[in-house]
């Protein structure tokens, strides 16, 4: 007897693979005799033995483990027509003596099952979603002698059994407590689809009286579908859950369609020549000092381009050592090193159609900017360890914070490279140069701060604010955002108050002018209620700090921020 392995879903779906006398391996070891390398599999996860005239699957116990018609296995005696789920692939097993259209036409039915369940899950309409189950239930009509059934999704046995018809309802809650059910009395099978453990929904079926011998039988065939149910339930879910983060991300962004925020006349302008050069494919350099948002500058360029619809891939050039950052650029072949264990494909090539952004490109070694000006040049690259030419469709958008000029002229950076990526400059404005956006980007980051530390901080007092756009910023937005949340972690209000801040701010000089009458005021009241505190606590800065009801860290900030340590030694 022969028999064969027909892969009906996953990435190797349509292969097929024949079982003679000899061990037949599954898993993601690449010696396997089915190599699978794909999530929820083990390295050794499965294998098929011949024995007896039969073949005979035995789970390794590793992974996520191996499903025969939808229940879990550690041995199985292999029958035709079953299904084995490993992973994300479904394989159907067949033999010499089943027809050869038969599994074609399961390998058809298989698919189309997928395409609905997907469709399915994704439908909001209730009447697409109406029509899609009745397909659904006419496809199974050609497996098995059914005369009607349910397909139900839902996250709890009270939401299933309320869509289910009162026929099917105490078949249904069956189902959902115990599992794949076969009730001889209602004529009808159901079983349950689960979502990573948790329920999902039923299918059930129902079937002509003349059919109750066979009720367990079609359990088993009904099982099968739901396993394809599940692995298109999975596929919408994770594309719904994708969906979800990607808004949720752009929302984080700030209130500019491009997520940089402020209206200085630098930011302005920067924002004019970005939607300027935006409209073309030319490589843009972004210059500027280390965290002034170049990145972000790169996304708005892209954003605003044609290629906005295809990936922007970022690559940090000093994060990477020489050997990885070629294999991470062009991508390697199977074997062309030691760990290459598989064939992976680089950044540009995942990137094809869109944007690569290389930052910090001055960082990169002297070799690989000899590669990357040919890249840039021809069009075309190689893959670490591969002969294939492949054709280059993307935007170039480098960024450093060196002087890259001064780089050139000292020979650390070739001159052609810079001026292939040089075609157009912009400069990505410091902090200081920008003071009038810093309220509204220090209310963005209170507000992501509070959210992320679990606080409420309402607003940031005028003296904070003040000391904030009094000071430099040398480390620029990046040193901001810092600031603000190490503000929120150690401060005891709903107000940020200039105490909560990092002592270098505080030592920014805030003109008179700028605190306003009202902030003198309330600051000498301040300086007042502190000495007197220290003066009836004797110089006990905890029993002052009792006296004014407030934390001894936070009457040492306050000492420092008002002046008052000559005044109190």
């Amino acid at each position: 007897m022969e028999g064969e392995l027909l892969v009906v879903s996953g990435p190797r779906v349509s292969e097929r693979f024949a079982l003679g006398p000899n061990e037949v391996r599954i898993g993601r070891d690449p010696g396997s005799s089915i190599h699978l390398d794909e999530a929820g599999v083990a390295w050794d996860h499965c294998v098929v033995q011949l024995s007896a005239g039969r073949y005979r699957l035995l789970d390794r116990r590793t992974g996520d483990g191996t499903y025969v018609n939808g229940m879990r296995i550690t041995e199985h005696w292999l029958e035709p027509g079953d299904h084995i789920a490993i992973g994300g692939s479904l394989l159907l097993y067949r033999e010499d003596s089943t027809p050869a259209d038969s599994s074609r036409h399961a390998l058809l039915r298989a698919c189309s099952l997928l395409f609905l369940f997907r469709a399915l899950a994704a439908s909001e309409n209730a009447d697409l979603r109406g029509t899609l189950a009745r397909q659904i239930l006419e496809l199974l009509g050609e497996w098995l002698p059914c005369r009607g059934g349910a397909v139900l999704l839902g996250r709890d046995a009270g939401e299933l059994r309320a869509a289910a018809e009162p026929a099917l309802q105490p078949l249904v809650e069956r189902a959902c407590r115990e599992g794949a059910v076969a009730d001889a009395a209602a004529d009808a099978v159901a079983v349950p689809l689960y979502l990573r453990g948790a329920l999902a929904g039923i299918l059930a079926a129902q079937f002509p009286p003349e059919q109750a011998a066979h009720l367990q039988e079609h359990a088993d065939t009904l099982a099968a579908a739901a396993t394809l149910g599940t692995i298109a339930l999975e596929t919408a879910r994770e594309v719904e859950t994708l969906h979800t983060e990607k808004t949720l991300l752009l929302e984080r962004l700030g209130a500019s369609a491009d997520g940089i925020i402020g209206e200085s006349a630098p930011l302005r302008k920067l924002m004019q020549l970005v939607a300027r050069v935006a409209a073309s494919d030319t490589s843009v350099l972004i210059l500027g000092e280390s965290g002034t948002g170049k990145e972000m500058v790169a996304q708005a360029i892209h954003r605003q381009s044609a290629r906005s619809g295809r990936p922007f891939v970022a690559i940090n050039c000093a994060a990477i050592t020489e050997t990885l950052l070629e294999s991470e650029l062009f991508g390697h072949e199977k074997g062309a090193f030691t760990s290459a264990v598989a064939q992976k494909k680089g950044k540009l090539e995942l990137a094809e159609g869109g944007t690569v952004f290389l930052d910090e490109i001055g960082e990169l070694a002297a070799p690989l900017q000899a590669k990357l000006l040919r890249v840039l040049q021809q069009r075309e690259f190689e893959r670490v360890g591969g002969t294939r030419t492949w054709k280059l469709d993307v935007r170039v958008i480098a960024a450093t914070n060196r002087d890259l000029l001064g780089e050139v002229r000292r020979g650390a950076f070739r001159e052609d490279l810079y001026h292939r990526l040089n075609v157009v400059a912009l400069t990505a404005p410091p902090l200081r140069e920008r003071t009038d956006d810093i309220p509204a980007l220090a209310a963005h980051f209170l507000a992501r701060a509070c959210q992320r530390c679990r606080r409420r901080v309402s607003s940031i007092a005028p003296e904070a604010m003040a000391y904030l756009q009094a000071y430099s910023w040398p480390g620029n937005v990046r040193e901001l955002e810092n600031a603000i949340e190490r503000a929120v972690v150690l401060g005891d209000g709903e107000v940020l108050l200039p105490e909560d801040l990092p002592e270098t701010v505080l030592d920014a000089p805030v003109a008179p002018a700028a605190k306003g009458a009202l902030q003198s005021s309330v600051t000498d009241t301040k300086r007042q209620l502190i000495l007197r505190a220290w003066e009836e606590s004797g110089g006990d800065y905890k029993l002052a700090a009792m006296k004014l009801n407030i934390h001894p860290n936070s009457l040492l900030r306050l000492v420092r921020t008002l002046g008052l340590r000559e005044m109190l030694r």
